[in-house]
């Protein structure tokens, strides 16, 4: 039952005691960390440093800016921008100045864009100069009137942001020739206003929008999920509770994971200026780099993905690099293999544990304890103080007892207050109060919950559920096998039969014949892929996920 909690007695004394969140809201978070931990270092970029004093002052010159163009209570403004300083600063300031944030994930093409700029009816959007003519070719089509733009030169130290404009034309092309106008503003210039008569915006807690964070579209055009002040803020709380080993004002964060997803959002940008750590801003993963940072900058916290994980783990010389500062990692957005977990605690000496969410949690519900606790390797631990699990039954939609497989629900303050002008698609995942997560899952005896698989990407083959994650687990298994990922392809017999693809470690070989051996000694003859295809990698999105609906995609089209 939902009330009895059964699993509360898992949480240790330092958690269970403690209230989950406050009734600041984002901003306010930024005041109180400039105002107590003023000198304290809030960003590292590329050896250029930031104190939370400068971080405070310059969001509210760019909030200023923002409310002279017109920016009012409720107006959206996009942030299309990779991990720098100019990311956390139009976070707060847009939030300051009373606008509701956008993230846009940079890769994104004009289609994309186009897409989102209409549906939440951005009136400004903040971007980079590489980035400027994508913007540009739909503004036309949509609310925006104005862009501001900056550069990565603009925050890097002497002499590297003299050296960039010349590394930047090499690797990428020269950025367009931008000229200032009525619509179109330079990052910099932002920073001159001194006026600083800045309109103060009431804000509500529990009611007023923070951000509109679009999910994936991997099925379609994607869904404006609204999170509010409350929201982000209660699940951000929910993580200091968790981390309760980490000190405020003393930890590092590894800043690698995306901050125009939500994941990076909340536990990079949100905790650590609730917690004041120094953010330690990485604009894209490369294994080499991110090595080379850990090892200098001794960060302490390190959320991130399977992928940066994998890539980690894989490099020739990661043993050259001291990655002994790292207290906790917390893996998200994607399944974490068993092995994985196994390989980057027996190379790294570090904590690493998996955790779960959606864009429509903010984004976290579940994570196994890193601390004074079991840790279930292959389970997504137990839900975060202050959160309700319970798992739904696919055929009657009543709650089932522990043990059964069905539908994972979410009841929380995290949870989302719908999507953007989207009733329809609101109606279907809000039911009573719990979010239908569309994912299948279980609770074991002692309250760790297991995801199963997506509810659309269960393989029905002469009759059997097939569960794509469970192969791929073992998988992983397999030495030769760095990255998988299983789908379900149409069979005149079967209905639907296995495919799995692979991706092979650098210098080791496998066949079909060996693969399906090793898989047989592990698994039901049914669950077996028929089907290996191996490939140099395998698609994802920015923040690590597998495609695995573009896999199916690509083996449909090149079957018909």
């Amino acid at each position: 039952m939902e009330t009895e909690k059964r699993w509360l007695k898992l949480y240790p004394d330092q958690i269970a005691k403690n209230v989950y969140y406050r009734g600041d809201t984002l901003p306010q978070l930024l005041e109180n960390a400039a105002k107590e931990y003023s000198k304290h270092k809030a960003i590292h970029f590329m050896g250029k440093e930031m104190t939370f004093k400068t971080l405070y002052k310059q969001t509210l010159k760019l909030a200023e800016f923002l409310q002279n163009l017109g920016i009012e209570k409720g107006d959206r403004v996009a942030v299309m921008l990779p991990n720098i300083p100019q990311t956390v600063i139009s976070f707060y300031a847009i939030l300051q100045a009373g606008g509701i944030v956008v993230p846009v994930n940079p890769l994104y093409q004009e289609r994309e864009i186009e897409f989102i700029m209409k549906d939440s009816g951005a009136k400004v959007v903040i971007t980079l100069d590489m980035l400027y003519n994508r913007v540009e070719k739909v503004k036309e089509q949509t609310d925006l009137e104005h862009i501001i733009v900056t550069s990565i030169k603009d925050y890097l130290p002497f002499p590297k942001n003299l050296v960039y404009p010349f590394i930047q034309a090499k690797e990428q092309g020269k950025p367009p020739i931008i000229q200032s106008s009525k619509s179109t503003h330079f990052f910099t210039q932002t920073m001159k206003k001194n006026d600083m008569q800045l309109k103060e915006v009431p804000i509500n807690f529990e009611e007023d929008i923070a951000i509109l964070q679009y999910t994936g579209g991997t099925t379609g055009f994607p869904k404006g999920v609204i999170l509010t002040h409350q929201n982000l803020i209660a699940n951000t709380s929910m993580c200091r509770q968790w981390l309760y080993k980490m000190e405020k004002g003393k930890e590092a964060m590894l800043a690698v994971m995306p901050l125009f997803h939500v994941y990076g959002l909340m536990t990079v940008l949100v905790l650590s200026v609730m917690e004041v750590y120094k953010m330690i801003l990485v604009p894209k993963f490369d294994a080499t780099g991110l090595l080379k940072t850990i090892d200098k900058q001794k960060p302490t916290v390190f959320p991130g993905a399977p992928t940066i994980y994998i890539g980690l783990m894989n490099h020739p010389d990661i043993m050259k690099y001291n990655l002994s500062s790292i207290k906790g990692a917390i893996s998200g957005s994607a399944p974490l293999p068993v092995e994985v977990i196994e390989k980057f605690e027996q190379k790294t000496g570090g904590k690493i544990v998996e955790g779960y969410g959606l864009t429509e949690t903010s984004p976290v519900t579940h994570v196994n304890f890193l601390w004074d606790n079991e840790i279930v390797k292959g389970s997504i631990g137990v839900p975060w103080p202050g959160t309700d699990a319970a798992i739904f039954s696919l055929e009657t939609g009543e709650m089932l007892p522990v043990g059964e497989i069905g539908e994972l629900g979410i009841k929380g303050p995290q949870v989302m207050k719908g999507y953007w002008n989207n009733e329809e698609e609101t109606n279907k995942v809000l039911k009573d109060g719990w979010l239908l997560t569309g994912d299948i899952a279980y609770m074991d005896e002692k309250g760790y919950f297991y995801i199963v698989d997506r509810k659309k990407d269960i393989i029905i083959a002469s009759g059997f559920n097939i569960y794509p994650r469970e192969i791929e687990e073992i998988l992983y298994e397999h030495p030769a096998v760095m990255e998988a990922s299983v789908v379900g392809v149409k069979d005149s017999y079967r209905g639907e039969t296995v495919k799995a693809f692979i991706v092979l470690r650098e210098g080791m070989t496998v066949n079909e014949e060996e693969l399906n051996q090793f898989m047989r000694r592990k698994l039901a003859s049914f669950k077996v892929p028929r089907i290996y295809e191996f490939r140099k990698e395998l698609p994802k999105t920015a923040v690590g996920k597998v495609l695995r609906r573009q896999l199916k995609k690509e083996s449909e089209e090149a079957n018909e």
